[in-house]
């Protein structure tokens, strides 16, 4: 019985096993860069160092520094999983899997109990624009457009002006390097500049719905 289930849901396998393919890694792990907050909060200037770590420990990504440091990622796995992904039309924004004879669900409820990210209304960030005299103009005066690696730079190797700029920049950093993993190459959206400036109010904007709809959209594209 369990083997005639098995095999009728292999039937609506969004790819046929006959179809199967090896994967390509488009997103990486990044939680080395945990360690790398640490540091860059351990030396942020004395007169402001206790602020600051106590701030980003109570930002929405604080938590994520209770994590498990020696976590390893397995890009043949998330692959294999995902072949495993049933064919289905409707919510689109979440997805099936058939793991032996069960049927599990990926959707923003598991992500954000999985991540404690808030959720909500995403709005139109298309006219949030840079600051003046904030961190973008006065850590990359040089750049109209700032990649990852440039952020990295800035973390490591540049003296921090004012209380909570090293708590700015690590949630920068946070957002696209570990919850997001984009390509260190890869040019950080002017909105979140504008965004950080306000800490409450980044705390406060649906980050979880805004990974969310990265990270789904980069799981269903993976599969033909």
């Amino acid at each position: 019985m369990k083997s005639t289930m098995t095999s009728s849901m292999k039937e609506i396998l969004k790819t046929a096993e006959g179809d199967w393919f090896k994967g390509k890694l488009t997103r990486h792990d990044h939680f080395e860069a945990l360690a790398r907050i640490d540091d860059v909060l351990n030396r942020v200037p004395k007169e402001f160092a206790v602020q600051d770590r106590r701030r980003f420990m109570t930002s929405c990504f604080g938590h994520f520094m209770s994590m498990h440091r020696k976590l390893k990622f397995s890009g043949g796995v998330i692959h294999q999983l995902l072949l495993w992904v049933l064919d289905h039309d409707e919510p689109t924004d979440e997805m099936l899997f058939l793991l032996g004879i069960h049927v599990v669900r990926f959707s923003k409820v598991e992500f954000s109990l999985i991540t404690g990210l808030r959720f909500g209304f995403v709005p139109d960030t298309s006219m949030y624009i840079v600051v003046e005299n904030g961190i973008h103009e006065r850590y990359f005066p040089a750049h109209d457009e700032v990649s990852l690696d440039d952020l990295r730079v800035v973390l490591t190797q540049r003296e921090f002006e004012k209380a909570y700029d090293a708590v700015k920049l690590c949630l920068i950093c946070m957002l696209n390097w570990i919850t997001m993993g984009v390509d260190e190459r890869l040019k950080i959206p002017v909105w979140q500049f504008w965004l950080v400036e306000g800490l409450n109010a980044f705390d406060a904007f649906p980050l979880g719905a805004h990974v969310y709809r990265h990270s789904i959209f980069s799981f269903k594209h993976a599969l033909p």
